[in-house]
């Protein structure tokens, strides 16, 4: 087994980056059909030899050195992976998941004159993701980080031509960047404290830290923060909702299968250094618990079809870093791989409607769709299924799993939990209704269709895993084992193990039957609300209560961060132009500069081109020598 990953380690990641070259170094002379076969059949070669290393993985883990890459001083970093059940899981999701999404674009971009090099950015995602997961120290999944902020930003911002989509590219890279000093404060803290930045160093010296050391908890912290930025977490989660600018398949697989996966992906990987850390803990679920709610409030309201998955986007992330906080890591895992399920969906399917209705996002301006795009239709129900937990589709039993664990360490959370699935029941069929369902609000000149099959096969198949992805983790309450639980038990049973207290007991069933019930509720309410009352939401510039408005508004915190922190650093920066820059710095600069001119202005009239003042000065030269050589 050992052998085999072994031989096809660096291949995986290999496949993405040669797309890109490829696509990216011929780009002009590729026609758009072979520039798709490329960059899908790289992830489709990805995805096999993610397959393989699956199901070859070994429990401890395998190392793949690749080669010698740094040594500086007492500093040496090797360029090796670490394929073990944790990243073994992440492979698969991002390169399966990222494969569908590739399919899905050659329908979506076909009309975009771009579309070689909008493939090729996707290829170089993937790569950079891969490498996330796939290294071995902190330091290597530093370069997968950093990549993948940076093709976030030519991402969203694909259509440059339109000055708002800049601006929420420019957003995304700032506000990552917040994040990533944070990371890497806390990886050069690593390796003042442990001597190294790999995994297997770090991890193993760490057992000799006793609980509640103030060292692993500013690292945890410091981690915490990058995370918080790549995963969109609160205060730093405003620019994943802008981050829609970006063409409908970018919006899939930054929310679903890559780059806010990674802040989880990172957490997990060093549960032994936040097990050892109870506040750090405390922060993470604490954030998470509030970061759920804020976003599904924000969602009840929201009239942008992208934007509604973009805040429930947010609100399971919300979820995932919950499970984190209290201990809960197989859970959180098992969330991500389900989640990437049915957003990856949910997302695609909103990209068909966006598709069939010419551009059109306003769900004030559909309804009626069911029998119009009846495919869409369909997988947009299975996964509003899903990610509402109705049994037995995939996020019931990942949610449910992580809302047990959440009522064993405190019944506050369990309830925090609650509140946001029922939110998340009744925002999302408000969104099905309003879109699919009733009469159709678009006007006369707008006649949907439904996708072509390149683009409604792969939601096909997205909805066929959101129906039974949830199997994997079925619980011994219902009759299952919790495969994907022991599965990744050899990865976390050493941060179990430092856990203080571990966890209480839940009624499990209990819990089950009442976040169903809730789910259910919500669901009626929403039937009622817009089914069968007819509501529609107020157009753009109509008096809204009070509450709805700041809801509308996203509780005003763009403007908030504008206010306190933007105009601000404008004004500063401003200052600084104006007065240090102009009047100091360009004046010494200016000044120098004048200098020279004058300086040089006198020596040149020693370069006259007079042949007797050439000769006059030589014999002033020789006179001088002679006088000082006497002397």
């Amino acid at each position: 087994m050992k052998d085999i990953i072994q031989q096809v380690a660096v291949l995986l990641p290999l496949f993405p980056l040669a797309g890109f070259i490829i696509i990216g170094l011929l780009n002009k002379r590729l026609s758009r059909t072979l520039a798709g076969l490329i960059a899908c059949g790289a992830l489709l070669a990805s995805f096999i030899v993610a397959f393989i290393i699956f199901e070859n993985v070994s429990p401890q883990g395998t190392e793949v050195h690749v080669m010698d890459w740094i040594n500086a001083g007492n500093f040496t970093a090797s360029f090796s992976f670490l394929l073990d059940p944790l990243s073994s899981i992440f492979l698969l999701i991002i390169t399966g998941v990222g494969f569908l999404i590739h399919v899905y674009s050659v329908g979506y971009m076909h009309d975009d004159d771009n579309q070689n090099i909008f493939f090729a950015y996707l290829n170089l995602f993937i790569f950079f993701m891969l490498m996330l997961v796939m290294g071995n120290s902190y330091l290597l999944m530093f370069v997968g980080w950093e990549g993948v902020g940076l093709c976030s930003y030519l991402l969203i911002g694909f259509w440059f031509k339109n000055k708002s989509y800049n601006d929420a590219a420019k957003k995304a890279f700032i506000m990552n960047r917040i994040g990533d000093l944070g990371f890497l404060i806390g990886m050069i803290l690593i390796f003042k404290t442990f001597g190294s930045t790999d995994y297997k160093t770090v991890f193993s010296q760490a057992n000799g830290f006793f609980s509640g050391q103030g060292v692993i908890t500013s690292i945890t912290l410091l981690l915490f923060i990058g995370a918080m930025g790549k995963s969109a977490q609160i205060p730093l989660y405003t620019w994943l909702p802008d981050a829609m600018a970006g063409p409908t398949p970018v919006s899939a697989l930054i929310h679903a299968a890559t780059m806010v996966t990674a802040g989880i992906y990172m957490v997990a990987r060093s549960g032994v250094l936040y097990a050892l850390a109870p506040i750090s803990m405390t922060v993470v679920a604490i954030t998470g618990a509030i970061t759920l709610v804020f976003a599904a409030t924000i969602a009840l309201t929201q009239n942008d079809i992208k934007k509604v998955l973009a805040y429930s986007t947010v609100s399971q992330l919300g979820y995932m870093f919950l499970g984190l906080g209290v201990g809960a890591f197989s859970a959180s895992v098992f969330h991500v791989m389900t989640h990437a399920f049915f957003k990856a969906l949910l997302f695609l399917a909103a990209g068909s409607v966006i598709h069939g209705l010419h551009g059109e996002q306003d769900i004030r301006k559909m309804g009626g769709l069911k029998s119009k795009l009846p495919i869409t239709y369909i997988v947009f129900f299975i996964g509003t299924l899903a990610i509402a937990g109705i049994p037995p589709f995939a996020g019931f039993f990942s949610k449910d799993d992580i809302l047990a664990h959440a009522y064993a360490s405190s019944p506050v959370y369990y309830v925090i939990g609650l509140l946001g699935a029922i939110m998340t029941s009744f925002y999302m069929f408000r969104l099905l209704f309003l879109t699919f369902f009733g009469e159709f609000r678009g006007g006369d000149k707008i006649h949907p269709h439904e996708s072509p099959k390149v683009m409604t096969v792969p939601l096909m198949v997205l909805a066929l895993l959101s129906t039974i992805g949830g199997f994997l983790g079925v619980p011994e309450v219902l009759g299952g084992s919790n495969r994907i639980d022991k599965f990744l038990e050899p990865v976390f049973k050493p941060a179990q193990e430092k856990m203080l207290g571990g966890e209480g007991s839940a009624p499990e069933m209990a819990l089950m039957v009442v976040a169903v019930i809730a789910a259910v509720v919500a669901i009626w309410y929403a039937y009622k609300k817009y089914i069968q009352d007819k509501e529609v939401p107020a157009p753009e510039g109509q008096r809204i209560p009070a509450l709805q408005k700041v809801l509308y508004n996203k509780y005003y915190v763009d403007e908030i961060y504008s206010a306190v922190i933007t105009k601000p650093l404008d004004k500063i920066s401003g200052f600084l132009e104006s007065i240090v820059e102009t009047r100091f710095i360009d004046s010494i600069v200016n000044k120098t500069g004048t200098l020279v001119n004058w300086v040089g202005g006198l020596l040149r009239y020693l370069q006259s081109g007079n042949v007797d003042f050439y000769i006059f000065v030589m014999v002033v030269g020789v006179v001088l020598m002679i006088f000082f050589k006497m002397m």
